[in-house]
């Protein structure tokens, strides 16, 4: 969908009685409400049912524990999604992923893909280190903030 006829759209909204507005385009969809004398968008993904996911980072077999999956992350070397969309390990469906737990990476490497109203946002590390979990699933809608990959300090 067009920005400029999104803005259209909450111009219109803004300008008339009408107090709220919903289209839907293929997967894409936005709501407008009118909210006393602002507007509000809400833009959302289409969201597959499935279990949450994180991926494990240990080595060998011979390291788990019975114990319950904790994350070990250390939220100031985390990786969060700067925007809203649907993450992607790979360019391409039949490419190899950016990054792979254990990898090193350096400042400025790319990690992953954001698609976000049809644009391919590459996202790269903000730190060098080594990738200790990648906390979302290939395909998988993302929020603002949400952390994507753990890095550890090497």
């Amino acid at each position: 969908m067009d920005l400029k006829l999104v803005k259209k759209i909450i111009d219109l909204i803004a300008s008339s009685d009408v107090n709220e507005v919903a289209i839907e385009e293929g997967d894409f969809k936005i709501k407008v409400k009118k909210l006393s004398e602002s507007s509000h968008i809400s833009y959302t993904q289409p969201m597959v049912a499935q279990a949450p996911h994180t991926v494990a980072s240990t080595v060998s077999k011979d390291t788990e524990s019975s114990a319950p999956a904790t994350s070990t992350r250390n939220p100031s070397n985390s990786i969060d999604a700067p925007i809203v969309g649907t993450f992607y390990q790979a360019a391409s469906p039949d490419s190899d992923p950016f990054v792979k737990i254990g990898d090193k990476v350096q400042t400025g490497q790319t990690l992953c893909i954001i698609e976000a109203m049809k644009i391919m946002n590459e996202i790269e590390s903000n730190y060098s280190g080594t990738i200790t979990e990648i906390l979302v699933s290939d395909g998988t809608p993302v929020e603002y903030g949400q952390p994507l990959f753990s890095i550890s300090n090497d």
